[in-house]
């Protein structure tokens, strides 16, 4: 096996990698939770990108219920993200687990 060979395709499949992180970060996930009351938007990233609160979701006597909303609608995107980019980055490494490789 030729070395020079096989540094070249690690090259490229690090350059790939590259590109799909960069196309990750600009694809965004929503999740909602309790009939729509709380929307997150979040990138690839895991930043959220949008939040929306339901004015109905808002009582001033149990803000608790607002903070467990708030919290559930981001866990959930974070978790589609974490599908999203152990899909691509599956397809990308045809499945391998490498260590070292983010959301395999």
């Amino acid at each position: 096996m030729d070395i020079r060979a096989l540094m070249k395709q690690a090259q490229q499949m690090q350059q790939r990698m590259a590109e799909v992180q960069e196309e990750l970060a600009r694809r965004t996930v929503t999740a909602e939770v309790a009939g729509g009351q709380v929307h997150v938007e979040m990138n690839g990233r895991h930043e959220i990108v949008a939040l929306t609160i339901q004015p109905s979701a808002v009582d001033p006597d149990d803000v608790e219920f607002l903070q467990d909303l708030v919290t559930a609608a981001v866990n959930e995107a974070s978790r589609k993200v974490d599908a999203m980019v152990q899909q691509e980055m599956g397809q990308l490494t045809g499945g391998l687990n490498l260590p070292g490789m983010p959301g395999l």
